[in-house]
């Protein structure tokens, strides 16, 4: 088993989280809809990742939707005291799978009560809201009226820590003056590198960073630098991406998902993998950054 305590800790909310965390997106059926073909296999990655001393499971009731969450609950329920569990809200899927903007106060409140109903919670850890002006990515506009709503939900005691998932760095100043802000969770990876600026803006202030596709999710990252590179340190590409992740700033945490105990305890195993300076001057290559 390899030990997840090598990739450190930061602050998530009011707790210290381990780096290396766990997201349960692929835990449902196909495109994330529906129940997985093997639900059993489901339930044995998520308590392989709390045995392996995982702290920070990322999910969202509309994975499925209610799938997701039913087998947390199944699988990890009553849960570890030091379990971080974090959910998103904003969006619905229709019954054609398809990923659909859910902003109006009722769908906003619905949302936390079925993340809470299907996890058997009384109070969320973090809500992250989701932002839908366009799916593919962060598109600018006012999310004052999604997030008041998630600030009242979180005065009931319904929600302890808010976040911030696909935005922009005006969508984050905003937010900041309407509640306190935990975490950012964007898409992020060697490829991707639109949020650098944001990245470093946060870890000054202390702020979590939660990359998601580390790989690149629904259109996989090619890179033969990332391949030789991971050949060469008789690692997969997912653990040289991930290690680099770690490696990039300290409020970086983690969230690979898997429906697999092998790939699992691959991922994991990225927390011991060290990259020399040569190497991260190789993979900044990638995106076709200078290393400094």
């Amino acid at each position: 088993m390899s030990n997840i305590d090598q990739a450190g800790t930061f602050i998530l909310g009011d707790r210290n989280v381990k780096r290396l965390g766990y997201g349960a997106m692929q835990l449902a059926g196909k495109g994330v809809f529906g129940p997985p073909k093997d639900r059993d296999a489901a339930i044995a990655v998520l308590r392989e990742a709390v045995e392996a001393g995982v702290n920070h499971i990322d999910t969202s009731d509309f994975y499925g939707p209610h799938v997701t969450n039913q087998i947390i609950l199944e699988a990890l329920h009553p849960y570890p005291d030091d379990l971080m569990i974090v959910t998103k809200i904003g969006a619905m899927r229709g019954t054609d799978g398809s990923w659909n903007p859910a902003f109006s106060a009722e769908q906003l409140t619905q949302a936390v009560h079925d993340n809470l109903r299907n996890l058997g919670l009384d109070a969320m850890d973090v809500v992250n809201l989701r932002i839908m002006f366009d799916v593919h990515g962060p598109a600018e506009g006012s999310i004052e009226e999604p997030l008041t709503v998630l600030a009242e939900l979180q005065r009931q005691g319904l929600v302890r820590h808010i976040g911030l998932s696909n935005v922009t760095p005006a969508q984050i100043a905003e937010g900041q003056g309407i509640a306190k802000i935990v975490c950012v969770q964007n898409q992020y990876n060697l490829a991707h590198r639109q949020d650098d600026a944001m990245i470093d803006d946060l870890a000054r202030d202390g702020i979590a960073y939660v990359p998601f596709f580390p790989l690149g999710g629904f259109s996989p990252l090619q890179s033969s630098t990332l391949s030789e590179v991971a050949q060469r340190l008789d690692a997969t590409p997912m653990q040289v991406a991930l290690a680099w992740l770690l490696r990039r700033a300290p409020n970086v945490l983690l969230i690979p998902g898997t429906s697999s105990v092998g790939h699992l305890r691959e991922n994991l195993a990225a927390a011991e993998l060290q990259l020399s300076d040569t190497v991260i001057a190789e993979l900044e290559g990638v995106a076709g950054i200078r290393s400094a």
